[in-house]
């Protein structure tokens, strides 16, 4: 088996450990990246804006269960590791809101990730792709780096002072979404890579890691039922967005959740429903205002429906209220009593009556036809269930007191976890920020240093 000694060791070559790695070969420290898949990028590459909340405030509201350390140290980072991209030639438009609440950057993801790759290799370090990390080396209870098999079956032991555990979460892994999750999760959509599948998660747990709470939750979309999400290209085409100002009924013709707090969600809230399944309508105002208008400033909107129709998706066009109740049996509604809520939320909201449940940002009623109907289910994008992590990226130990550090481990992007609890404010922005205060952890830098 051969040898190599570091600064830095980082297992898994997404948004975290891509700029923990160049992070620190720009510093001159020797780092080598170990990523199982063929090439680096991970789901980062499906992804196109830096955003988090604005505001400290802001995202205790959006996220009150997070943890308030976490949350602090992404906002107080976000500034400067916009900077940091920036600082790698690569542009970050102007600042635009997201998600109604969020401020962020659209970034050309591609051209990022690239730029890290290439600027590791050229400060003489290694990346290794297609090779699998299948044990860490500990020596009495600190983490010494990691034994990995090369992709011509050779294993390789990689010492390190310190290892970065960056794999993207576990959602790959039907198993351990229905064990951490939810049990109908084993079956639902995949919209991100399909190598994320959890192994952060065991080599962190085999060091003494502490995996933080089950409940946490999962960022994901509704999509249409049924449809392959096998072509990435999919992921963003196909997403329901426009389900923040529609109608979401499950299978037995009920509303359940309020669909205007945001379709990330409701993505969860169905995931709780019977069948995980369920039927999203829209009236013509919704049609032409959302669901084929831009979701993001910047970026063109299309005809959402016809798309997932094109793909096909169980949906229908109803010319009024009335179609409802003859509604193909096959398709497990009951049409009539879909109908019933309807007029009944219309007739309220109309009033401005109490509607059950409520509807906190959008309460105008639904009752401009034709009537768009699409049968929609949870998708998963990445887990929030993750190792708990410090403000410097430590990962920490599962010894009862739940904040001291598993020496010479660290974790960041999907791999940690507390950051998020049934809440959402951005997936790339906590990725770059923690990997970036890996970087610093590992350079013996204080939290405050400037990036260069």
């Amino acid at each position: 088996m051969g040898t190599t000694t570091v600064d830095l060791l980082v297992i898994g070559g997404g948004m975290a450990g891509l700029s923990a790695a160049t992070r620190v070969a720009a510093e001159g420290d020797s780092v080598v990246l170990v990523e199982k898949a063929e090439a680096t990028g991970g789901s980062a590459r499906f992804a196109g804006f830096v955003w988090t909340a604005p505001t400290v405030e802001e995202m205790r509201r959006v996220n009150p269960d997070g943890d308030p350390d976490l949350a602090a140290a992404l906002l107080d980072g976000f500034t400067d590791g916009v900077a940091w991209i920036r600082s790698l030639g690569v542009e970050c438009q102007p600042p635009v809101p997201v998600l109604g609440f969020g401020r962020g950057h659209q970034v050309d993801t591609n051209h990022y990730l690239d730029t890290c790759e290439r600027l590791i290799r050229e400060r003489g370090q290694e990346v290794l792709t297609s090779t699998w990390t299948h044990a860490l080396v500990t020596e009495n209870g600190v983490v010494k780096g990691a034994d990995c098999l090369l992709p011509d079956g050779s294993e390789r032991r990689i010492e390190a002072t310190w290892t970065l555990l960056a794999t993207g979460g576990f959602q790959g892994d039907p198993g351990l979404r229905a064990e951490y999750v939810h049990p109908q999760a084993a079956d639902i959509g995949l919209r991100a890579n399909p190598h994320s599948r959890g192994d952060g998660l065991t080599l962190g747990r085999s060091a003494g890691a502490a995996f933080g709470r089950k409940d946490a939750g999962f960022y994901g979309h509704l999509m249409p039922a049924g449809v392959s999400l096998a072509d990435p290209a999919r992921f963003v085409d196909l997403a329901l967005y426009y389900s923040e100002h529609a109608l979401l009924f499950d299978t037995t013709g009920e509303r359940f959740v309020d669909e205007t707090v945001g379709d990330h969600l409701t993505t969860m809230a169905l995931l709780e429903r019977p069948g995980a399944r369920g039927l999203l309508v829209a009236d013509a105002r919704v049609h032409r205002e959302w669901i084929s208008a831009s979701y993001v400033e910047g970026i063109p909107g299309v005809d959402k429906f016809q798309l997932c129709h094109r793909a096909g998706a169980r949906s229908a066009v109803a010319d009024s209220l009335e179609d409802f109740a003859s509604m193909p049996e096959e398709w497990g509604y009951p049409g009539a009593t879909i109908r019933d809520r309807i007029e009944e939320f219309n007739t309220a909201a109309r009033a401005n009556g109490a509607l059950e449940p409520g509807r906190l940002l959008d309460r105008r009623p639904l009752d401009e036809p034709p009537f768009y109907v699409v049968e929609a289910a949870p998708a998963i994008t990445f887990t929030f269930g993750g190792l708990l992590i410090d403000a410097g990226a430590h990962a920490l130990a599962a010894d009862g007191n739940g904040r001291s550090p598993v020496p010479g481990l660290l974790a960041a992007g999907a791999d940690a976890g507390g950051l998020y609890r049934r809440a959402y404010a951005g997936g790339l922005a906590p990725a770059l920020v923690f990997g970036l205060a890996a970087a610093r952890t590992a350079l013996g830098e204080s939290p405050a240093a400037p990036v260069h």
